[in-house]
């Protein structure tokens, strides 16, 4: 059994600043895994934010291109998402997910508002 565990979601003012980190844990090779950030605003559909692959090569939703940065630490089992210049349209639960052939997991969220 996989487990991930977001953490790092707040209320921040517009143009401000936050970073999501998630934690890995249980029965994986974490740098085998792709590691994606997935948000989910209400009555919106989930979308993929920012992927990461085990060599770090990395994809951005247009949305996020410029703005936030996605990262990895094999040796700490974690993935990060650094999202600068954030906007009210941000506001969502951010899901961290692993990703492997068919194995498929995600963690429980994290609430992300952008508020002024």
């Amino acid at each position: 059994q996989v487990q991930l565990v977001e953490s790092g979601g707040g209320l921040v003012q517009p143009g401000g600043s936050l970073r999501l980190s998630c934690a890995a844990s249980g029965r994986m090779i974490f740098s085998f895994y792709t590691m994606n950030w997935y948000r989910q605003a209400p009555e919106e559909q989930r979308e993929l934010v920012a992927g990461i692959g085990g060599a770090s090569s990395t994809n951005y939703a247009d949305s996020a291109k410029g703005r936030f940065t996605i990262s990895r630490d094999n040796a700490k089992n974690s993935v990060y998402l650094q999202m600068n210049s954030l906007k009210p349209e941000d506001t969502a639960v951010y899901y961290c997910n692993a990703r492997m052939g068919s194995l498929n997991y995600w963690g429980q969220g994290t609430q992300v508002t952008v508020s002024s």
